[in-house]
């Protein structure tokens, strides 16, 4: 839903935009101030997505306006000048529409509206991580199922991997690259040709190595160097 403010010091360009305004459920007015002024004391209390604003006001015009705003909002400008357009748009507005507006028109402003809010949104908070499940590999003729948040590395030896949980080994029948695909990313990390590690854990990282919670010291292999910077 996008909140708007209109600013525009004739009602009936209030009347105009609310009349367009219905055939758009997204949006809706949250406030209406009739000169730049009252827009500023409306801005400072409250969160507005879209701003219809008018250039030629008394006091404080609608470009003066946009130069002091801290926090801009989305904007519009509606106005029956089209010689302030390149002002406008050198101060980033979505769109300038010139009085009369019809309803086709403001309907292609608020699509760019739409638009531009989708790029800007915030990221997604990120989702705690959870190492609850568990891999199941083939050792000799039998599966084992392993808990992942145990495995505290795992080490290439041949056509097989040594899977290092503390000071336990198993050796899995398969290779690091082929185990490597299975393991979740977010969790698991190469680090050298021949190992891969659990983040979890990790304690201590130089330039040349990491330290394991187990007392393990694994070697960073070169082309490694600059994926394990933020290991910790």
């Amino acid at each position: 839903m996008l909140n708007a403010l209109i600013v525009d010091d004739e009602p009936l360009a209030h009347q105009v935009i609310l009349h367009h305004l219905k055939a758009h459920s997204d949006t809706q007015v949250s406030g209406q101030c009739y000169n730049a002024t009252d827009a500023l004391c409306f801005l400072a209390n409250h969160s507005i997505d879209l701003l219809f604003l008018d250039i030629n006001m008394p006091a404080l015009s609608g470009i003066e306006l946009l130069k002091v705003l801290a926090n801009r909002p989305q904007v519009v400008i509606i106005s029956a000048y089209q010689e302030y357009a390149l002002q406008g748009f050198e101060l980033d507005v979505t769109d300038y529409l010139l009085k009369p507006v019809d309803a086709k028109r403001l309907a292609s402003a608020l699509d760019k509206v739409r638009m531009r809010a989708q790029l800007i949104q915030p990221p997604a908070p990120a989702q705690p991580l959870d190492l609850s499940g568990h891999i199941v590999l083939k050792v000799e003729r039998e599966k084992h199922k392993i808990a992942l948040k145990e495995i505290s590395y795992l080490e290439a030896y041949g056509n097989y991997v040594k899977v290092w949980q503390g000071d336990t080994m198993t050796l899995a029948n398969t290779t690091l690259k082929q185990l490597l695909t299975e393991l979740p990313e977010a969790f698991f990390v190469q680090v050298h040709k021949s190992f891969v590690v659990n983040k979890q854990h990790i304690t201590a990282l130089t330039t040349q190595s990491l330290q394991l919670a187990t007392g393990q010291a694994i070697k960073i292999g070169k082309s490694y160097k600059a994926s394990c910077q933020d290991l910790l």
